[in-house]
Protein backbone atom coordinates (compact mmCIF):
# COMPACT_ATOMS: atom_id res chain seq x y z
CA UNK A 1 0.00 0.00 0.00
CA UNK A 2 1.18 3.82 -0.95
CA UNK A 3 0.20 6.55 1.41
CA UNK A 4 0.32 9.60 -0.32
CA UNK A 5 0.22 13.18 1.96
CA UNK A 6 -1.48 16.02 -1.06
CA UNK A 7 -0.63 19.25 -0.90
CA UNK A 8 -3.62 21.76 -0.80
CA UNK A 9 -3.07 24.07 -3.97
CA UNK A 10 -1.14 21.56 -6.00
CA UNK A 11 -0.29 22.97 -9.59
CA UNK A 12 -0.47 21.76 -13.05
CA UNK A 13 2.61 20.86 -14.82
CA UNK A 14 2.30 19.99 -18.83
CA UNK A 15 -0.19 18.74 -20.87
CA UNK A 16 -1.56 15.67 -19.13
CA UNK A 17 -2.74 17.71 -16.69
CA UNK A 18 -4.18 20.04 -19.35
CA UNK A 19 -6.21 16.72 -20.37
CA UNK A 20 -7.07 16.15 -16.79
CA UNK A 21 -8.42 19.49 -16.70
CA UNK A 22 -10.59 19.17 -19.32
CA UNK A 23 -12.02 16.32 -17.90
CA UNK A 24 -12.59 17.76 -14.67
CA UNK A 25 -14.63 20.79 -16.45
CA UNK A 26 -16.93 17.70 -17.84
CA UNK A 27 -16.88 16.90 -14.25
CA UNK A 28 -17.67 20.39 -13.08
CA UNK A 29 -21.05 20.13 -15.62
CA UNK A 30 -22.54 17.02 -14.08
CA UNK A 31 -22.91 18.49 -10.67
CA UNK A 32 -26.21 18.51 -9.17
CA UNK A 33 -27.34 15.74 -12.13
CA UNK A 34 -28.79 12.73 -11.26
CA UNK A 35 -26.64 11.23 -13.93
CA UNK A 36 -23.29 12.84 -11.83
CA UNK A 37 -21.85 8.73 -11.59
CA UNK A 38 -21.82 7.75 -15.01
CA UNK A 39 -21.34 11.47 -16.30
CA UNK A 40 -18.41 11.48 -14.12
CA UNK A 41 -16.99 8.32 -14.73
CA UNK A 42 -16.64 8.74 -17.91
CA UNK A 43 -14.97 12.18 -18.03
CA UNK A 44 -12.71 10.90 -16.24
CA UNK A 45 -11.88 7.70 -18.17
CA UNK A 46 -10.85 10.52 -21.38
CA UNK A 47 -8.37 11.59 -19.27
CA UNK A 48 -7.54 8.08 -17.09
CA UNK A 49 -8.70 4.67 -18.44
CA UNK A 50 -10.63 3.04 -15.12
CA UNK A 51 -13.13 0.63 -15.22
CA UNK A 52 -14.96 1.82 -11.66
CA UNK A 53 -15.57 4.31 -9.53
CA UNK A 54 -17.03 4.58 -5.82
CA UNK A 55 -17.62 7.14 -3.37
CA UNK A 56 -18.75 6.97 0.10
CA UNK A 57 -18.61 8.19 3.45
CA UNK A 58 -17.30 6.06 6.29
CA UNK A 59 -18.44 6.55 9.75
CA UNK A 60 -17.36 5.21 13.46
CA UNK A 61 -19.42 2.63 14.18
CA UNK A 62 -22.16 2.97 11.86
CA UNK A 63 -22.43 1.53 7.91
CA UNK A 64 -21.26 4.02 5.30
CA UNK A 65 -23.07 5.86 2.95
CA UNK A 66 -22.92 5.53 -0.94
CA UNK A 67 -23.50 8.63 -3.19
CA UNK A 68 -22.21 7.16 -6.59
CA UNK A 69 -21.14 4.49 -8.29
CA UNK A 70 -20.93 3.55 -12.16
CA UNK A 71 -18.54 1.26 -14.39
CA UNK A 72 -17.30 2.39 -17.88
CA UNK A 73 -15.71 0.18 -20.76
CA UNK A 74 -16.29 -3.16 -20.98
CA UNK A 75 -15.75 -4.36 -17.85
CA UNK A 76 -18.64 -6.36 -16.06
CA UNK A 77 -20.79 -4.02 -13.73
CA UNK A 78 -20.13 -5.18 -10.61
CA UNK A 79 -20.21 -1.96 -8.54
CA UNK A 80 -23.53 -2.52 -6.77
CA UNK A 81 -22.96 -6.87 -5.84
CA UNK A 82 -19.79 -5.22 -4.47
CA UNK A 83 -21.21 -2.42 -2.55
CA UNK A 84 -23.52 -5.16 -1.42
CA UNK A 85 -20.87 -6.85 -0.33
CA UNK A 86 -18.79 -4.12 1.47
CA UNK A 87 -21.65 -2.04 3.43
CA UNK A 88 -23.47 -6.14 4.44
CA UNK A 89 -20.04 -6.63 6.77
CA UNK A 90 -16.45 -6.24 4.99
CA UNK A 91 -17.05 -2.40 6.27
CA UNK A 92 -16.90 -3.57 10.15
CA UNK A 93 -13.10 -5.10 9.20
CA UNK A 94 -12.03 -2.92 6.92
CA UNK A 95 -8.83 -1.19 7.59
CA UNK A 96 -7.81 -0.22 4.25
CA UNK A 97 -8.45 3.57 5.02
CA UNK A 98 -6.58 3.14 8.72
CA UNK A 99 -3.56 5.37 7.52
CA UNK A 100 -5.41 8.44 6.00
CA UNK A 101 -7.88 9.01 8.85
CA UNK A 102 -5.21 11.16 11.04
CA UNK A 103 -4.36 13.57 7.89
CA UNK A 104 -8.29 13.87 7.40
CA UNK A 105 -8.71 14.56 11.12
CA UNK A 106 -5.96 17.51 10.78
CA UNK A 107 -8.01 18.41 7.57
CA UNK A 108 -5.45 17.55 5.19
CA UNK A 109 -6.05 15.02 2.14
CA UNK A 110 -4.64 11.73 1.62
CA UNK A 111 -4.10 9.03 -1.55
CA UNK A 112 -4.25 5.36 -0.57
CA UNK A 113 -2.91 2.93 -3.43
CA UNK A 114 -3.74 -0.87 -3.15
CA UNK A 115 -2.97 -3.08 -5.36
CA UNK A 116 -5.18 -6.02 -5.15
CA UNK A 117 -2.60 -8.39 -3.49
CA UNK A 118 -2.11 -6.37 -0.60
CA UNK A 119 -6.04 -5.87 0.37
CA UNK A 120 -6.53 -9.18 2.92
CA UNK A 121 -7.78 -11.79 2.04
CA UNK A 122 -11.82 -11.82 2.72
CA UNK A 123 -12.36 -8.52 1.37
CA UNK A 124 -10.30 -9.48 -1.35
CA UNK A 125 -12.29 -12.34 -1.97
CA UNK A 126 -15.42 -10.87 -2.06
CA UNK A 127 -14.75 -7.76 -4.68
CA UNK A 128 -11.36 -7.81 -6.12
CA UNK A 129 -10.80 -11.11 -7.06
CA UNK A 130 -14.52 -11.94 -7.52
CA UNK A 131 -15.08 -8.77 -10.13
CA UNK A 132 -11.45 -9.02 -11.82
CA UNK A 133 -10.16 -6.00 -10.28
CA UNK A 134 -6.48 -5.19 -9.91
CA UNK A 135 -6.00 -1.97 -7.72
CA UNK A 136 -7.66 0.75 -6.12
CA UNK A 137 -6.77 4.46 -5.59
CA UNK A 138 -8.17 6.21 -3.06
CA UNK A 139 -9.06 10.31 -2.29
CA UNK A 140 -10.00 10.13 0.96
CA UNK A 141 -10.89 13.40 3.16
CA UNK A 142 -12.77 14.42 5.87
CA UNK A 143 -16.69 15.50 5.05
CA UNK A 144 -17.14 18.08 7.66
CA UNK A 145 -19.13 16.50 10.77
CA UNK A 146 -19.91 13.05 8.91
CA UNK A 147 -17.29 10.94 9.05
CA UNK A 148 -14.30 10.34 5.93
CA UNK A 149 -15.27 11.23 2.35
CA UNK A 150 -13.58 8.29 -0.18
CA UNK A 151 -13.43 8.44 -4.45
CA UNK A 152 -12.46 5.57 -5.19
CA UNK A 153 -10.66 4.75 -8.84
CA UNK A 154 -10.71 1.05 -9.76
CA UNK A 155 -8.98 -0.65 -12.94
CA UNK A 156 -9.66 -4.16 -14.05
CA UNK A 157 -7.18 -7.07 -14.38
CA UNK A 158 -7.20 -6.38 -18.36
CA UNK A 159 -6.00 -2.85 -18.16
CA UNK A 160 -2.56 -1.66 -16.72
CA UNK A 161 -1.08 -1.11 -13.67
CA UNK A 162 -1.61 2.43 -12.57
CA UNK A 163 2.33 3.91 -13.50
CA UNK A 164 4.00 6.40 -11.11
CA UNK A 165 3.33 9.38 -13.02
CA UNK A 166 -0.56 8.44 -13.13
CA UNK A 167 -1.07 8.55 -9.44
CA UNK A 168 1.49 12.15 -9.25
CA UNK A 169 -1.06 13.07 -11.63
CA UNK A 170 -4.73 12.06 -10.12
CA UNK A 171 -3.02 13.50 -7.04
CA UNK A 172 -2.97 17.28 -8.64
CA UNK A 173 -6.44 17.02 -9.50
CA UNK A 174 -7.84 15.15 -6.24
CA UNK A 175 -8.66 18.67 -4.30
CA UNK A 176 -10.38 20.25 -7.62
CA UNK A 177 -12.26 16.93 -7.76
CA UNK A 178 -13.24 16.39 -3.97
CA UNK A 179 -14.51 19.80 -3.93
CA UNK A 180 -16.69 18.37 -7.31
CA UNK A 181 -18.15 15.84 -5.09
CA UNK A 182 -18.52 17.55 -1.82
CA UNK A 183 -21.01 19.66 -3.93
CA UNK A 184 -22.71 17.37 -5.86
CA UNK A 185 -23.62 15.58 -2.59
CA UNK A 186 -24.40 18.94 -0.84
CA UNK A 187 -26.88 19.99 -3.90
CA UNK A 188 -28.58 16.18 -3.45
CA UNK A 189 -29.07 16.11 0.00
CA UNK A 190 -30.58 19.84 0.05
CA UNK A 191 -32.52 18.74 -2.60
CA UNK A 192 -33.62 15.68 -1.12
CA UNK A 193 -34.62 17.65 2.04
CA UNK A 194 -36.24 20.00 0.45
CA UNK A 195 -38.31 17.60 -1.70
CA UNK A 196 -39.61 16.21 2.08
CA UNK A 197 -43.55 17.92 1.89
CA UNK A 198 -43.63 16.54 -1.47
CA UNK A 199 -43.20 13.07 -0.37
CA UNK A 200 -45.01 13.08 2.65
CA UNK A 201 -48.03 11.50 0.93
CA UNK A 202 -45.60 8.27 0.76
CA UNK A 203 -44.85 5.33 3.09
CA UNK A 204 -41.88 5.39 4.59
CA UNK A 205 -40.33 2.58 2.09
CA UNK A 206 -41.71 4.90 -0.48
CA UNK A 207 -39.95 7.84 0.64
CA UNK A 208 -36.90 5.99 0.96
CA UNK A 209 -36.71 5.10 -2.45
CA UNK A 210 -37.56 8.30 -3.65
CA UNK A 211 -35.10 10.12 -1.64
CA UNK A 212 -31.93 8.28 -3.32
CA UNK A 213 -33.32 8.17 -6.38
CA UNK A 214 -33.34 11.81 -6.31
CA UNK A 215 -29.66 11.50 -4.72
CA UNK A 216 -28.84 9.95 -8.37
CA UNK A 217 -28.78 6.58 -7.24
CA UNK A 218 -29.25 3.44 -9.51
CA UNK A 219 -31.96 1.39 -8.82
CA UNK A 220 -29.97 -1.67 -7.45
CA UNK A 221 -27.70 1.19 -5.54
CA UNK A 222 -31.01 1.55 -3.50
CA UNK A 223 -31.84 -1.96 -2.96
CA UNK A 224 -28.30 -2.67 -1.30
CA UNK A 225 -28.61 0.36 0.67
CA UNK A 226 -32.32 -0.70 1.83
CA UNK A 227 -31.49 -4.10 2.06
CA UNK A 228 -34.53 -4.83 -0.26
CA UNK A 229 -34.06 -6.67 -3.65
CA UNK A 230 -34.74 -5.00 -7.01
CA UNK A 231 -37.53 -6.21 -7.67
CA UNK A 232 -39.22 -4.51 -4.37
CA UNK A 233 -37.22 -1.21 -4.95
CA UNK A 234 -39.58 -1.05 -7.91
CA UNK A 235 -42.64 -1.99 -6.96
CA UNK A 236 -41.96 0.87 -4.04
CA UNK A 237 -41.29 3.22 -6.83
CA UNK A 238 -43.74 2.59 -9.36
CA UNK A 239 -46.66 2.79 -6.13
CA UNK A 240 -44.66 6.18 -5.46
CA UNK A 241 -44.73 7.41 -9.14
CA UNK A 242 -48.14 6.60 -9.42
CA UNK A 243 -49.33 8.88 -5.77
CA UNK A 244 -47.02 11.65 -7.25
CA UNK A 245 -48.16 11.45 -10.75
CA UNK A 246 -44.75 10.38 -13.13
CA UNK A 247 -43.97 7.40 -15.02
CA UNK A 248 -40.30 7.75 -14.97
CA UNK A 249 -37.31 8.69 -12.42
CA UNK A 250 -36.61 11.68 -15.09
CA UNK A 251 -39.97 13.84 -13.46
CA UNK A 252 -39.19 13.15 -9.71
CA UNK A 253 -37.48 16.22 -9.60
CA UNK A 254 -40.00 18.31 -11.46
CA UNK A 255 -42.86 16.60 -8.99
CA UNK A 256 -41.16 18.39 -5.87
CA UNK A 257 -39.90 21.23 -7.62
CA UNK A 258 -42.70 23.55 -6.79
CA UNK A 259 -43.07 22.79 -3.07
CA UNK A 260 -39.20 22.73 -3.06
CA UNK A 261 -39.31 26.68 -4.00
CA UNK A 262 -41.67 27.49 -1.09
CA UNK A 263 -38.84 26.29 1.49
Amino acid sequence: MQLIHLARDPRPSGPGDRCAQSALSGVIGAIGDPGFAEAGLAELNRWLPLCWWSIYTLHDGAPPDLHAHARVGDAPDGTGAAWRAYRGSLYRRDATFAAARPLAAEGSTAMLHWRASEIPSDHRAAIYSAHGLRERLSIAAAMPGQGLLAINLYRHQRQAALEADAIEAVGRMAQPLLACVRKHIALRARETAAAGSALDTLTTRERQVCERLLKGWTQEGVAVDLGLTPATVKTYRDRAFRKLGIRSRHQLPAAVAPRVAAH
